[in-house]
């Protein structure tokens, strides 16, 4: 009987190892990892905060390592740890397709499990519907093939992903916990909303279930309702598609008549930093937006030879010395022109009330250069938790075997110099969902943005009755 098993589970393993292909050569891999490697050192532009010496004992090493891997998929998970390294949103290593497409993230079977991450904890959120009382909504998942939970994330999930922040870091990594390719099999343990501890073996497969529950809830481009008092929430999760200005003009006749409003960018994870700033113009008073402030790398070969015998003293009092030692130290900036856009939204057709901001980990890219914009606006509060953090121009490029790299070469930052990009947008009211939130469906940052307009809208009417 036990041969019989360890015969299963070579078998299995092979089936799983003999569906991932190994197409690229010790050549090929190591011309990927350099090529990446080149483009960071040239491109990316948050170089200065990267300990180049390490970054290079790490370029040296994984040389030997790419080599070493025995297909595509193992080689392009090693690249993505080195990319990681970098510690940027907008820099990332994508599989090709033909790897991508056997990568799964939440089926095993007879098992449909989604994780999110809830007071730094991965806590089960959405299941198929016939598990649902098996594995509870709100359990934790405490143990992974043997390791404490939070121990399996440090070892074998973070230290793949590139992230700005820490704590999209961490989103991320209870997200993936369990991925794997079709085959791999994990064990867990799992602490039940009731306190009760369970033991599950998880092996990835299709799950021919469609139903999860709680049921997945589709959103719209965007979304309007209307709460007491003359509120309106207005959610716009993208700025992806110029269709949202469309929707959203079409929607201006009803939301004058707000008394307050509700922007729910809580989802929203970019595309158009204009396509968001057009829809800004109608719920600011200023004729003049002020949006981020870009700058780039500048690469001038001479210069950078005539930096190798600068000193930091050669430096006062010449431009060129300092122009010269920037250069060869990877610092050189070109700042682009920097000026406000225009407002021509005339003021009868504005919708100026008392607003709440909702904003999250996934208010990302063009949704967190709109927070810049209405960053000044003082009848606008945002409420809930930092932004993602990154934002940026990714310089794209294709990779041996089918996959793709990016690399961020634009920073920006406040009009005035502040960074958020490695920080996020920080919330004016801080309201973070917990465990007990999630299970009774509450919607504590939501539920906030109402208390805090009604309480405007009260201090507002006594001003204007004294």
């Amino acid at each position: 009987m036990k041969k019989y098993l360890i015969a299963l589970l070579l078998l299995t393993a092979f089936a799983v190892k003999a569906q991932v292909p190994n197409t690229l050569s010790a050549a090929d891999k190591v011309y990927g990892l350099s090529k990446f490697w080149q483009e960071v050192n040239y491109n990316f532009v948050y170089l200065d905060k990267v300990d180049r010496e390490k970054w290079d004992k790490a370029y040296r090493e994984a040389i030997t390592k790419v080599q070493a891997t025995k297909n595509d998929y193992a080689y392009y998970r090693e690249l993505q740890k080195f990319c990681a390294l970098l510690n940027d949103g907008h820099t990332n290593i994508y599989l090709p397709r033909s790897i991508d497409s056997l990568v799964q993230v939440n089926t095993f079977g007879k098992y449909k499990i989604f994780l999110s991450n809830i007071d730094n904890k991965a806590v089960v959120t959405r299941t198929n519907l016939s598990i649902k009382d098996e594995v509870p909504i709100g359990s934790e998942i405490i143990e992974v093939n043997g390791l404490a939970t939070a121990d399996y994330l440090q070892q074998n999930v973070m230290p793949y992903i590139s992230s700005s922040t820490d704590y999209v870091l961490m989103d991320w990594a209870i997200n993936n916990l369990l991925t794997g390719m079709q085959g791999e099999k994990y064990d867990i343990k799992y602490k039940t909303p009731k306190g009760k501890v369970k033991s599950l073996t998880l092996t990835h497969a299709k799950t021919t279930e469609q139903e999860v529950y709680p049921a997945l809830e589709k959103k719209e481009l965007l979304e309007l309702k209307w709460y007491p008092n003359q509120t309106a929430y207005l959610a716009l999760n993208g700025f992806h598609d110029p269709k949202i200005n469309e929707l959203f003009l079409a929607k201006l006749p009803e939301l004058r008549k707000a008394k307050a409003l509700i922007i729910d960018l809580r989802y929203n994870g970019g595309g158009s930093t204009d396509i968001g700033r057009q829809i800004l113009d109608y719920l600011s008073p200023d004729t003049l937006l002020y949006g981020s402030k870009n700058t780039t790398r500048q690469h001038l070969a001479s210069y950078k030879a005539w930096g190798v015998f600068t000193a930091p003293k050669d430096t006062v009092g010449n431009e060129w010395a300092a122009r010269s030692l920037n250069a060869f130290q990877d610092r050189l900036m070109h700042e682009f022109d920097y000026s406000p856009a225009q407002n021509k939204v005339q003021q009868s057709e504005k919708v100026i009330v008392p607003t709440a901001i909702l904003i999250g980990h996934k208010t990302a890219s063009a949704a967190e250069d709109f927070l810049i914009y209405a960053d000044n606006q003082k009848h606008m509060t945002k409420i809930g938790e930092n932004s993602f953090g990154s934002t940026g121009q990714p310089f794209m490029f294709e990779m041996p075997g089918g996959g793709h790299a990016r690399i961020c070469t634009k920073k920006d930052t406040y009009p005035d110099g502040r960074e958020f990009v490695g920080y996020g947008v920080k919330p004016d009211i801080e309201v973070k969902m917990t465990l007990q939130d999630y299970i009774q469906k509450k919607d504590p940052v939501l539920e906030k943005a109402l208390m805090q307009l009604k309480k405007q809208k009260l201090h507002l009417s006594s001003i204007n009755n004294f």
